[in-house]
């Protein structure tokens, strides 16, 4: 994983107006037009069923949440203005129950309901979702930078007496729903393994572990203040009992067959060039052909009548205006800014001997250099422009992967063990996930006929 996260609740909630509940509905909108939603109604459908029970078990029973499963290998949930609480496709192959995903997302729920938001600015939160649904998109990063854009205190969390809060009411929502508060113990064993397994890791390959935070991080394992909270809410009068919903089976028909590792949703339009190395693309007209060489990628009009160059150099820290007119030979005209998904550039026409080039640099990583030629310039000029203006990141949603790989349960064969089940399994530290994956972690062995989840 790119950026492992101990279920890092990036608790992002502003007063509840109606400018915070629009600021929720355009992020959120945001997050599922870039492709980010995970593709299994079925399971979007029971991750909601949960999540609207504990609700209407909640101080605000009558308050308004969507819940998400997000399409990504981080393992994190957090909650947004206006309700909108996201679970990550990454988290729930670790759990083993749905009470255990009862546990997290009441306690997302949780800090809704109590309002944790008063501490923070309106302003400072706005910029910090932001911040979050662009991290959301792109999918880039370490802990390292994240923690540099979230800030110290976004990733420090709420501190922990309002973790211990959102613990307690969480835990009473779920008593209430009929789910056993003490999952939410075994929530922070499953977590607490992880976050060795990241220190372990980061000793192996000299990088930083992160830091995490919140209910994940507060809590020592065996956190007395916790287990208080957690019997407290299992202790509270209620008028009749009420039957867990938990249907057997159920859960585990979920994580049957749950994507593994990255995404391999992959949207891509015929018409568009995709560089997968260097994760961008470009729209072309119907009939063009584009090779990428190890100099320069050159779209082509079928005639051969037409063609744009893109080359690449490091950037300097000029502007593309500066290194589009210091590299321009000719008369410069028609010289425009360019501003698309996010990027900079520059783009203007340089005419010299009678011939003319659509010329244009735009900084995406690296600086893009495009030249765009036709024996019938003034025709080809407007499709030139709108080629180098359809440049853009390529979405996660576009990205390939590779081998698809999903979650499978199996029973152990005689004389199993975690080694040599792993031994099958191409992935890095394959024992240790298959550890993670059934809470055995860093030792133990399954027993022959248990049912354990594997990676297929």
């Amino acid at each position: 994983m790119r950026l492992v996260a101990i279920i890092t609740t990036l608790t992002l909630l502003l007063p509840v107006s109606g400018a915070a509940v629009a600021r929720g509905e355009e992020e959120h909108q945001k997050i599922v037009e870039s492709g980010q939603v995970y593709d299994d109604p079925e399971l979007q459908a029971y991750v909601n069923r949960i999540g609207q029970s504990l609700v209407a078990n909640s101080d605000k029973p009558n308050q308004e949440f969507t819940f998400t499963v997000l399409d990504t290998e981080m393992i994190n949930a957090f909650a947004a203005p206006g309700g909108y609480i996201y679970i990550s496709r990454g988290l729930l192959p670790f759990l083993d129950s749905e009470e255990e995903l009862a546990g997290v997302i009441g306690h997302e729920i949780a800090h809704v309901t109590a309002n944790h938001h008063g501490r923070r600015s309106r302003q400072d939160l706005t910029n910090k979702i932001v911040a979050t649904t662009a991290y959301i998109l792109t999918g880039s990063g370490d802990v390292a930078d994240a923690s540099t854009m979230y800030g110290a205190e976004l990733i420090s969390g709420f501190g922990r007496d309002m973790e211990l809060e959102a613990d307690g009411l969480g835990a009473e929502y779920m008593y209430k729903t009929g789910y056993d508060p003490q999952a939410l113990l075994e929530v922070i064993s499953v977590l607490k393994d992880q976050e060795q397994f990241q220190r372990v890791k980061a000793r192996a390959t000299g990088k930083p572990a992160g830091t995490y935070h919140g209910l994940y991080a507060t809590h020592p394992r065996n956190d007395k203040r916790l287990q208080t909270v957690i019997r407290k809410a299992g202790e509270l009068d209620l008028d009749e009992y009420v039957e867990s919903p938990e249907k057997p089976g159920e859960f585990r028909s979920h994580i049957q067959g749950l994507v593994w590792g990255p995404s391999i949703q992959s949207e891509r339009d015929e018409n568009r060039y995709y560089h997968n190395k260097l994760s961008f693309t470009f729209q072309h007209p119907e009939g063009w052909t584009v090779q990428s060489g190890s100099q320069a990628v050159v779209a082509r009009a079928p005639d051969g009548s037409a063609s744009l160059t893109i080359t690449l150099r490091r950037k300097d820290g000029s502007s593309p205006e500066s290194v589009l007119k210091g590299s321009a030979r000719g008369d410069l005209s028609a010289g425009t800014d360019l501003e698309q998904a996010g990027l900079k550039g520059y783009s203007a026409i340089a005419s010299s001997g009678g011939v003319s080039k659509r010329l244009a640099v735009i900084d995406y990583n690296y600086t893009y250099l495009f030249q765009g030629e036709s024996s019938d310039f003034a025709a080809d000029d407007a499709t030139l422009l709108q080629m180098i203006e359809s440049f853009r990141p390529t979405h996660p949603k576009e990205k390939q992967a590779g081998t698809p790989r999903y979650i499978q349960y199996i029973q152990v064969p005689r004389g199993a063990t975690f080694a040599s089940i792993a031994a099958s399994i191409r992935i890095p530290y394959a024992e240790e996930q298959l550890r993670l994956l059934n809470g055995m972690y860093p030792r133990g062995e399954p027993r022959t006929g248990d049912w354990i989840k594997v990676i297929r």
